[in-house]
């Protein structure tokens, strides 16, 4: 077992509460582990809108994360990762499948290259690129770097950029890239895992920041560093200078000039062990493209799941000064704040708006509550203030920590259609919902 292995079990059982529970060392974890995979009774599978598995077993396979384009704009072909093995943290070593469903062939799999640079999370990425469904893009590692691959529907070829994307803007133009090395130190299960982090003793290295990129020609430049934004003050006057810092979640606004970066700290950090003790914090930033116009848009400490709604305006889960957890709407340079679909949208979730629909619909989920242990899938129409659920996905228990399967809804180009992820049936698998019949009740 690595070190790296052992830390990320301690932190599962750690988080979980099982540790004082089972009372066993760090020598014991993996036997632990296996303990907790013995199923207790979950709810059963409902839904309320047509609903249909689109990739099969043995293997498994999921999207990711909930703010990339999966769909085509043709909605032929729905992207996908596939993979072999589940239930522990991936190693540099696991190569994953990346490729696509083709709808219109019997849901036929066409694998399209592969990954070396991935998560349960967030997968590597995979994403088309642009609006004409002509590039597919997932980041790889090549010898000691992590790299970005751009796939071409048109002639299958595949070129290389010399940086991993975290997001790219909608035009397919520009890309935002971290340090995945130093996100797998801090926040295991976002990170990759395969490469050393050169400056994992440094708390807020220079060096270390968000890079934009030209999706074009691979030319990037430092445009935020660790260092600098470790300076910004927090509401109390407080830098944190003795905490260790990284970054964490962007998001490039539609029309591709202001994103949002999530900068978060870790009080407490060994970088001999590459263990670290409770949680972390956060604050929310926006800024140009180009890094300039900063702005503190939630100090709170609390931001999680965001989107942007617009170019001006962010719904996000937090909570705000003085207020409640729930989602607000917050309006970028500004201190605007307002409460959004509380009662009905009352836990955490990985929010999205329907496109098409003016902002009148959200797309939104829930882990799995702990009666039945099932995930919801639901719409939220803004102006009426009602709720329509999607359904209810079983979770096993195993499926928690680092390797748990968020269903992570996201929707087609036209906001008729919706995929998730979902382990209720023959491991993880994506499944496809039509919405259409929901959207005409309103």
């Amino acid at each position: 077992m690595t070190r790296k292995q052992t830390r990320r079990e301690f932190h599962y059982l750690a988080s979980s509460g099982l540790v004082a529970a089972l009372g066993g060392g760090l020598g014991s974890m993996s036997e632990q582990l296996q303990a907790q995979t013995v199923e207790q009774p979950i709810g059963e599978l409902e839904t309320f809108v047509p609903t249909r598995q689109i990739t099969k077993g043995p293997k498994h396979h999921w999207f990711g994360y909930y703010d990339k384009r999966e769909f085509d704009p043709t909605n032929r072909y729905v992207l996908s990762n596939q993979v072999e093995f589940e239930g522990r943290a991936p190693n540099g070593e696991d190569t994953i499948q990346v490729g696509m469903v083709d709808l219109e062939n019997h849901d036929a799999w066409r694998t399209i290259g592969s990954s070396r640079s991935w998560g349960w999370q967030q997968g590597c990425m995979l994403q088309w690129v642009g609006p004409h469904g002509d590039r597919v893009m997932w980041n790889d590692r090549q010898d000691d770097q992590f790299v970005c691959r751009i796939f071409s529907m048109r002639d299958g070829t595949v070129k290389t950029l010399p940086r991993p994307i975290y997001t790219i803007s909608q035009d397919g133009k520009t890309g935002l890239s971290v340090d995945f090395r130093r996100i797998d130190n801090l926040r295991p299960g976002y990170g990759y895992d395969g490469l050393a982090d050169p400056n994992v003793h440094l708390r807020a290295p220079e060096d270390s920041g968000i890079w934009r990129v030209d999706m074009e020609t691979g030319e990037s430049k430092l445009i935020l560093s660790l260092a600098e934004v470790a300076k910004l003050t927090w509401p109390d006057g407080s830098q944190h200078a003795d905490a260790w810092h990284y970054f964490n979640h962007l998001l490039i606004n539609p029309s591709g000039d202001r994103f949002i970066v999530l900068h978060r700290y870790r009080p407490k950090f060994d970088p001999e062990s590459l263990q670290f003790e409770g949680g972390f914090v956060t604050r929310m930033l926006t800024a140009n493209i180009d890094g300039s116009d900063r702005y503190i848009l939630d100090p709170s400490g609390y931001t999680s799941h965001f989107i942007w709604k617009n170019d001006h305006q962010v719904t996000m889960w937090t909570r705000p000064a003085g207020q409640k957890n729930g989602f607000y709407q917050f309006t970028d340079q500004s201190r605007e704040v307002i409460p959004v679909g509380q009662t009905h949208m009352p836990s955490n979730g990985h929010n999205t708006y329907l496109p098409n629909t003016n902002g009148e619909w959200i797309l939104n989920d829930t882990y799995p509550d702990r009666q039945t242990s099932r995930q919801t899938v639901y719409l939220y129409h803004v102006p009426s203030k009602r709720r329509f659920d999607l359904g209810h996905f079983p979770s096993p228990k195993s499926y928690r920590g680092e390797w748990r399967c968020d269903t992570h809804p996201r929707s087609n180009d036209e906001g008729t259609l919706v995929a998730v992820d979902s382990p209720h049936h023959s491991g993880r698998q994506v499944h496809l919902m039509d919405v259409r019949e929901i959207l005409a009740k309103v």
